[in-house]
């Protein structure tokens, strides 16, 4: 019998799934489109989601460059967050998905 070779086919939409596909990371890009927030502003707007699960997604986010970091030498220190070029060509998409929502959910 002859072995079968599986092709890995790359699909734009997993490849974009798996950068934004996350449970938190939609509520993060929502609260970033607002302008430049704080960790602490973030975790207060999205209600239940931990300082964990917050870091983590901002973590990815940054690494993927949807997001920048921007760290400021204060005590404490002052960390801010922000949306990139590629974080904001998200906002057209992530409206559209947003009138779906209302209109069949």
């Amino acid at each position: 019998m002859s072995e079968i070779k599986q092709v890995a086919i790359e699909c734009s939409i997993e490849k974009a799934l798996n950068i934004i596909g996350g449970k938190w990371s939609f509520l993060i890009l929502r609260e970033l489109f607002e302008g430049t927030k704080r960790f602490g502003e973030i975790q207060r707007a999205i209600h239940k989601i931990s300082p964990k699960a917050l870091t983590d997604t901002l973590r990815h986010l940054e690494e993927y460059g949807v997001i920048t970091r921007k760290v400021y030498a204060t005590v404490p220190v002052t960390v801010e967050y922000a949306l990139t070029e590629k974080g904001h060509a998200l906002n057209k998409i992530l409206k559209e998905m947003k009138i779906w929502g209302s209109h069949w959910t």
